[in-house]
């Protein structure tokens, strides 16, 4: 078994990276993120209150949620019902920041990442706990970075795609809250592991950063 987790801040490439990754090791990817924000649309159409740490429990324990991976995406269903495209939208990834903030909430969440892992024979996990928290034991660590400026940048490109027409700033402003609020909340905090590689991906394509990651998964063994 081999597990590489990728973790680092929003828009710093850890997504598209941890796909691409998964993809030339013929390995599962683990979006993490599809996993908040599964729990946090679930809460929202329950209409619950986001800052009920009981409330958002009950969401997990009363609801039905499914992840499966066909190729290098993950989908998502919650009560028999595929949403995969739905917990992309501003509005849910505004709200996931409540779900990652709740420590019980957190610690079953962790739960659905270890179980769906362990079903794998490689994996490759993104998120902002990965190396820290989840698997603290995997095989290799990666942190990825990139300056706030470039990042909202890639976020404009992918949010306009999606025909929605937020500003720069807004986007930017946005990012610089989250980055705040995940490295300031007491559990999972945004933080590299101590024996992730920090990688700057701030000047580099994505086939760049992947081919640097790629480079440091092929110099390292693997557990049997």
């Amino acid at each position: 078994m081999m597990i590489i987790t990728i973790d680092g801040p929003a828009g710093s490439g850890k997504s598209t990276a941890a796909r691409l990754l998964a993809l030339k090791l013929s390995a599962s990817f683990l979006d993490t993120g599809a996993m908040y924000r599964a729990v946090t649309l679930a809460a929202m159409q329950a209409s619950v209150n986001m800052n009920d740490e009981r409330e958002l429990l009950r969401v997990i324990q009363t609801n039905k949620f499914e992840f499966s991976v066909a190729g290098d995406e993950m989908s998502v269903r919650i009560n028999g019902i595929d949403f995969t495209e739905q917990i992309r939208t501003p509005q849910v990834t505004a709200n996931a920041r409540y779900i990652a903030s709740c420590p019980n909430v957190r610690e079953k969440l962790v739960e659905m990442q270890r179980r769906f892992a362990a079903t794998r024979h490689t994996i490759v996990t993104e998120g902002r706990d990965q190396g820290t928290v989840a698997f603290p034991d995997a095989d290799i660590k990666f942190y990825l970075v990139a300056d706030s400026a470039e990042r909202a940048k890639r976020r404009l490109a992918d949010l306009h795609a999606k025909g929605d027409d937020q500003t720069l700033e807004q986007i930017q402003k946005a990012i610089e809250e989250r980055d705040k609020s995940d490295e300031n909340r007491a559990v999972g905090p945004l933080k590299p592991a101590e024996d992730a590689f920090i990688i700057d991906t701030t000047h580099l394509s994505i086939d760049d950063a992947v081919d640097k990651l790629l480079s440091y998964v092929k110099e390292r063994p693997h557990r049997e």
